[in-house]
């Protein structure tokens, strides 16, 4: 091996040990910054919630799961399960079929498909505050001379037999406020959709249509299964939204306990009550269901790009 070879693979080396060095300078500061602003906040958290710590003056008497044990007895607390559950198979279930259904009726090579695509999507631009506020007067439960929104259109249009009290019916309230959620959401999903349809070969199509398939058939038998992927991400991400759902439920009906989930509760607790701990044990469950639904998901990712 020659001088030169060796001088040549020498500065090879150092350029690539320099640019890695530089690299993991610029990453540093964001890595740290994660470090301590979410992990070490979780770890804190954590360290709250074992803690016996009421009031405004810090108490980090150590109790164990004495937080965690109270909570599973909470009748209120039993409430925002229930009220999740309910919220979460409404919004998520909602979305799908909205949104699945108006990206096969964009993929149909319509007229104008770019304005109905920016259409269905606008609403996700909208926070859940705004989006709140808005649906707050169309599903106001008042009826009679107070009647409005969309309780006074079904008035107007003979539709009596659909007014409701919306949000304010009794133990079904929160399925009602995971209509304004759809109406935001649906359209993500519909474009989750879409982009899964538009990577579906239209060769395949073809060929299942020379087969003597109907076009419902296709979509069945071909385009579908193809496309569960996509309907895997869409429920993971509809999902933790749904367990965190907090400004939404807040803009359209306050804090009521009908209307109460766990990141309500969490609030009310740990700023209202002062219950540190208590609200702690909550931030964790929470971040312990999100990471049930999450990790499995990123786990089943990465495995999958393995493979490849």
């Amino acid at each position: 091996m020659t001088v030169a070879v060796k001088e040549s693979r020498r500065r090879k080396r150092f350029r690539f040990d320099k640019d890695k060095a530089i690299g993991l300078a610029l990453v540093t500061p964001s890595i740290l910054a994660v470090m301590v602003f979410v992990y070490g906040f979780i770890a804190w958290t954590l360290r709250v919630s074992l803690s016996a710590w009421k009031g405004l003056l810090p108490d980090y008497t150590f109790v164990g799961l004495d937080n965690f044990r109270q909570l599973a007895s909470d009748p209120r607390f039993h409430i925002d399960v229930r009220n999740t559950v309910i919220f979460t198979v409404v919004f998520v279930g909602g979305c799908l079929i909205v949104g699945l259904g108006t990206a096969l009726l964009l993929d149909q090579g319509i007229r104008a498909e770019g304005f109905f695509r920016s259409l269905y999507l606008f609403p996700m631009a909208i926070s859940f505050i705004v989006t709140g506020v808005v649906w707050r007067w169309l599903m106001n439960p008042a009826q009679g001379d107070r009647i409005s929104g969309l309780n006074l259109l079904f008035d107007k249009l003979g539709l009596d037999f659909l007014v409701n009290t919306w949000h304010a019916t009794p133990g079904w309230g929160i399925a009602f406020v995971a209509i304004p959620a759809i109406w935001q959401m649906s359209g993500y999903t519909m474009a989750l959709y879409l982009a899964g349809l538009r990577g579906v070969p239209e060769a395949l199509r073809e060929a299942a249509r020379v087969d003597g398939a109907t076009e419902l058939q296709v979509y069945r038998k071909v385009v579908l299964p193809l496309i569960r992927p996509v309907t895997l991400s869409a429920l993971i991400i509809l999902g933790h939204i749904s367990l965190k759902v907090f400004d939404l439920i807040v803009a359209m009906a306050g804090k009521q306990v009908q209307l109460d989930v766990p990141a309500i509760y969490m609030w009310t607790t740990t700023f209202d009550g002062f219950f540190f701990g208590r609200g702690a044990a909550i931030g964790i469950v929470l971040l312990v269901s999100v990471a049930v639904l999450v990790v499995p998901y990123l786990a089943y990712t990465l495995r999958q790009e393995s493979g490849q």
